[in-house]
């Protein structure tokens, strides 16, 4: 459950940056955008960061499959991480997702196409976590 979600794209990035992000290249060849973050404190849970990414060549039925754990990783050490480093309370899990559009969070599209991982900052690293 999504208790006081609140996106935060101009803390964590400032507001310009937001709106002109480059698009990423994936180890798997894809090329994503960042599209935004939602913070939530689910109860006893702690902190967690949600960064969402569109890579609107997504194909889930693809063999990118097989490759999109790297992705996620990637996304999270390389692109999640350095955001949260300075901003003052550090989430206990980031949860990173790529999708083939945007979609409003919480809310069931079945036209859109969605994977996510959740992870443990750890230092410089992101700790794969089980959900």
């Amino acid at each position: 459950m999504m208790r006081g979600a609140a996106i935060l794209p101009t803390l964590l990035l400032g507001p310009a940056a937001a709106a002109q992000e480059e698009a990423l290249r994936l180890p798997s060849g894809l090329e994503a955008r960042f599209f935004e973050v939602l913070t939530d404190r689910p109860e006893g849970g702690g902190l967690i960061y949600r960064f969402r990414y569109v890579a609107e060549a997504f194909d889930a039925g693809s063999a990118q499959l097989a490759l999109l754990g790297d992705d996620l990783l990637w996304l999270c050490e390389s692109h999640a991480l350095p955001r949260i480093a300075n901003i003052g309370p550090q989430p206990r899990q980031v949860v990173i997702s790529l999708a083939d559009r945007e979609s409003v969070f919480g809310v069931y599209d079945p036209a859109v196409t969605q994977v996510f991982e959740a992870f443990r900052p750890e230092d410089d690293t992101c700790i794969w976590e089980m959900f």
